[in-house]
C-alpha cells in the first residue's frame, strides 16, 4: 500500500470484504506506540435503545400514559 500525494490510501478489496468496509463506511485511525490502528467505527446506538427500560421498576408506564392523556 502507498499513501497518495493527497494522503489517500487504498485498502485492498480482500480486507474490505473481510471487515465489512463498504462504500462510505466510517473508520477511526488511532495512533499507537506500534503505528496506526485502523478500525471500523462502531455504529452509534439508537436513541430509543439507550433509554429503553430506564423506567422499569420506577413507575408503571401504562398508568403514567393514562395520567398524561387525562384518562
Amino acid at each position: 500500500m502507498r499513501v497518495s500525494k493527497r494522503g489517500r490510501i487504498t485498502i485492498p478489496k480482500r480486507l474490505r470484504d473481510q471487515f465489512g468496509l463498504n462504500q462510505d463506511a466510517e473508520i477511526e485511525i488511532t495512533p499507537t506506540a506500534q503505528g496506526l490502528l485502523i478500525q471500523k467505527q462502531a455504529q452509534a446506538q439508537h436513541p430509543v435503545d439507550r433509554v429503553c427500560g430506564i423506567l422499569d421498576g420506577i413507575c408503571d408506564v401504562d398508568k403514567y400514559l393514562e395520567e398524561i392523556r387525562g384518562r
